[in-house]
């Protein structure tokens, strides 16, 4: 990237130069990444297949927009880089709360970072799980070694993977949106990711083609948008609220994601809002209405294929 884009992107993340490579600087990075640029796959709801490119994801996100693993974390690892950290892409896979076993990284449903020669009290190794595409999973980055990690209100453990030879695995909090992720340490190029990418994008299996889920994390918690209920997960009981407008849809969208969308335009939002609701409508009557029952409203983990 050059310095005019890593600047643009700086700019979107609300930060200035950070400084060389370090421990802190990287957790001001991850952080500003995670609050600022939302997970979201509203292309898919229109029909488009985007490009995972990790330039043309970093021009996205400088337009505004958001993405899901492969474009936050392709940009990031493409920021990083230019900041003059040792980043490495590798496969991974990631374990919805509906799969009985975990996918394991051949899948390639996901695609993790790990950041090298950052060494420090609790990390002597200098290796650094980074992921910022999860979700409602990592406000920071954590020491690739094994232990428990609080975050706001998720506990996280990292161990060594069963499904990935010398990898490792992260499990997520039984309130997040996912059971777990496994990774493998070889490094990836974006070529690994296509295949998957298509899929999610296009099949009629996919999560992200039969729910629109958007998600942004903070230091207390997640915000996560799952058709037309909007839910927040903190310190006490999960919040909830049903949408039942377009233009109070599209308001949290702008205000509480960050995504005000200049790139659709009216005819693009007719469609997504029609698409969204009409899920929304469908999903209700099955459940007999009840919208807001315990555990239904955070709706499947899109790139898990649930």
């Amino acid at each position: 990237m050059s310095r005019l884009g890593v600047s643009a992107y700086l700019r979107r993340l609300g930060l200035t130069d950070p400084g060389p490579p370090s421990v802190t600087a990287l957790r001001v990075l991850h952080a500003a990444q995670v609050e600022r640029v939302a997970y979201e796959a509203l292309d898919v709801q229109l029909g488009r297949l985007t490009s995972i490119d990790p330039y043309e994801s970093a021009a996205r996100i400088t337009a505004g927009r958001g993405g899901y693993c492969y474009h936050l974390n392709g940009a990031f690892a493409l920021l990083l880089g230019a900041l003059g950290y040792e980043v490495t892409w590798h496969r991974a896979g990631v374990q919805g709360r509906r799969a009985a076993t975990p996918p394991g990284p051949a899948l390639a449903n996901h695609l993790a970072l790990t950041v090298r020669g950052l060494a420090a009290e609790d990390c002597p190794s200098g290796v650094w799980l980074v992921d910022a595409g999860l979700g409602d999973g990592l406000h920071e980055p954590l020491p690739l070694s094994e232990g428990e990690h609080v975050q706001g209100p998720f506990r996280f453990r990292l161990r060594r993977s069963a499904a990935a030879p010398g990898g490792w695995r992260l499990d997520h909090d039984p309130r997040g949106a996912f059971t777990g992720v496994d990774f493998g340490m070889g490094p990836a190029v974006v070529g690994e990711f296509l295949d998957r990418h298509r899929h999610l994008s296009t099949s009629p299996e996919s999560g992200y083609v039969r729910t629109c889920t958007v998600m942004r994390r903070d230091a207390g918690g997640a915000d996560v948008l799952t058709g037309c209920v909007l839910r927040r997960i903190g310190s006490g009981p999960d919040r909830k609220e049903v949408l039942e407008s377009k233009s109070a849809w599209y308001a949290v969208l702008a205000d509480l994601f960050g995504l005000t969308l200049t790139d659709l335009d009216d005819a693009d939002r007719e469609v997504l809002w029609a698409r969204v609701r009409g899920a929304h409508e469908a999903w209700s009557a099955d459940r007999g209405g009840s919208m807001l029952q315990v555990g239904e409203v955070s709706g499947p983990r899109p790139d898990a294929g649930d």
